[in-house]
Parts: C-alpha cells; sequence; structure tokens
C-alpha cells in the first residue's frame, strides 16, 4: 500500500527504534491518553523507553505518532550467545480495540498491523516484525471517522527483545519470519538458553491441545523440578507436583513423547512460548562435555 498521501497529511515519521531524544510520558514504559483534546488532523508525540508496555488511546481522534527506544541490556542476545542487532516487536491488541488503525511503515509502505475491528469480527491476533540493523521502520495509530466515539478505545500491549525473539513469531501471517523457528538447538544454543530463558524446567509432556486463536500447540507439562521461572509460570501444591503450559508455533508437529525434557523459553504477555527443549538425558550429555572442556556459560544445579 503507497503511503505517499499519508505522508503528506501527517508527519515525516521517526523510527521507532530511535535513538533521539522526544518528549517523554510520565510513564516510560506505558501511555494513556484521550482523543477528546486532539484537534481533527493532528499528531500527538510519545515516546517510550521500555522493553514492554501498554499504550490504552481513549476516544480515538487524529493520530498518534509513537517512538520506542528501548533500553535493552547488552545480555539481550540469542540462544547462541550472538547478537546480530535484530530488534523484534509484538503487539498485542485488546479484544475491543476499536476506533484507529496500527501500521507499520517500512521502506516507504505502509503495511497495516492491525484495522479497526468492526463488532462481527473476530478478535485481533498479535502481530509481530523485526527490525534489521540500519533498517528504518516506523509506527502510527490513525483514527478512523465515526460519528460516535463514545466507546472506541485503542489499547494493546507490546514487547521489544533482542535477538533470540527471531526464532519465534507469534504472528502467524507474519510482518516478520518463522523460518528457522522449529530448528532442534545445537548444543551451544541449548547451554546458553539455560542461562538466558525466562524459565528452566524438567518436566513431562502430558498433552498436547491446539489454541484455535492463536493457532498454536499447548504442551501440558507436568514439571518434575523448577530450575528457575521469571513468572510464577508452574504451580502446584509441592515441588513435585507442579504443572504448567507451554505454547509453540502448530507448524512445528509437537507430539506427547514419553520420557524427560528440559523446557526452556520466553514468556510473552504473559504465555510461556517453548525455546529449547531436549530430552533430558541430551542435555546432562551436553552440559557434562561443555563442563569437562571448560566452556559451560553458566552453571545448573543438575541432578
Amino acid at each position: 500500500m503507497a503511503f505517499s498521501w499519508i505522508y503528506n497529511v501527517w508527519i515525516i515519521l521517526l523510527p521507532i527504534f530511535d535513538s533521539a531524544q522526544s518528549s517523554y510520558s510520565e510513564d516510560q514504559c506505558s501511555w494513556r491518553g484521550s482523543g477528546l483534546s486532539q484537534e481533527q488532523g493532528s499528531v500527538e508525540q510519545i515516546s517510550l523507553h521500555c522493553s514492554e508496555g501498554a499504550l490504552d488511546w481513549l476516544y480515538p481522534k487524529g493520530a498518534l505518532r509513537l517512538t520506542l527506544s528501548p533500553r535493552l541490556p547488552s545480555a539481550a542476545v540469542g540462544p547462541g550467545g550472538s547478537s546480530s542487532g535484530q530488534i523484534t516487536a509484538c503487539v498485542k491488541p485488546s479484544e475491543n480495540f476499536h476506533g484507529a488503525q496500527l501500521y507499520l511503515e517500512r521502506d516507504g509502505v505502509l503495511e497495516l498491523l492491525i484495522g479497526d475491528r468492526l463488532e462481527a469480527s473476530p478478535p485481533p491476533r498479535v502481530r509481530c516484525f523485526s527490525r534489521m540493523p540500519g533498517e528504518k521502520v516506523a509506527l502510527f495509530l490513525q483514527a478512523t471517522p465515526h460519528q460516535d466515539i463514545s466507546r472506541r478505545i485503542a489499547s494493546f500491549l507490546y514487547e521489544l527483545r533482542g535477538d533470540w525473539t527471531a526464532r519465534l513469531s507469534l504472528d502467524l501471517n507474519p510482518v516478520s519470519s518463522n523460518e528457522g523457528a522449529c530448528r532442534p538447538c545445537n548444543n551451544s544454543e541449548l547451554l546458553m538458553a539455560v542461562c538466558t530463558s525466562d524459565y528452566v524446567v524438567r518436566g513431562n509432556i502430558k498433552a498436547v491441545n491446539e489454541d484455535g486463536e492463536l493457532r498454536a500447540a499447548v504442551i501440558k507439562v507436568s514439571a518434575t523440578r523448577v530450575f528457575r521461572q521469571k513468572y510464577a509460570l508452574f504451580n502446584g501444591s509441592s515441588r513435585l507436583s507442579r504443572s504448567g503450559e507451554i505454547r509453540t508455533l502448530l507448524q512445528c508437529g509437537v507430539r506427547p513423547g514419553a520420557g524427560s525434557f528440559l523446557f526452556t523459553g520466553r514468556v510473552h504477555f504473559g504465555e510461556a512460548w517453548l525455546g529449547c527443549a531436549p530430552r533430558y538425558k541430551d542435555f546432562l550429555q551436553a552440559y557434562a562435555q561443555a563442563k569437562l572442556a571448560q566452556q559451560l556459560p553458566c552453571e545448573l544445579d543438575v541432578d
């Protein structure tokens, strides 16, 4: 979709991952505001500086320009420990997203990420995209004309991460690519995942179901040991009876299987997504070899 007409009407869009200093919102992670104070055709300038947060635009009118300058840690790298400078962003619209459209601009072309939801349409899905080093991308929200804006709220959550998200996209009609997302981790990637993942859990697969809304596989896990979890993902009445759910791309074809696994991965919008997941005995072998060669990136209190 060519965007020259919008480009002329609104603004020159600045990069979403911009290092320039713009006006700060009071909360550097989230923003909440109303279009009632905006003039028709005006553009509100917003700058956020966190790796995750939320935006709530009540009674949309005019447009918003959102500049995200995340202060990602230097450790925000992929499972293999290398960083290509790529940053991946995901936005999760609210189920009642109304009154605006969210666009991604890349190389002079507008791509619609989230449209103005009609009353009878299904809830919008998570959309993800990546920015390669030196690439110019931008986001903006444009209000859609309505006679009655009193019930219109355009809200979404956002996440920005380092190179590791290149292997996983929650967007199955992608602006970003899922290529390689189902590839098994090699030993170097596995050992780095143990150090950097949001959760590291030993457990068994009880069942695999399908999440129709996300078009993802939901792995029901019985956790026999929780080495680490950033959020309360695996819960139970005792240390040996914890359970939880892990999601992965449906195209990866995960099936229930006997035996013990080591599950690692990241948390996206409060849900665990799968990273590396070898059989536990294979992990122990890789761990022992790396320890003998003094090449462990970090230590884990294994059995």
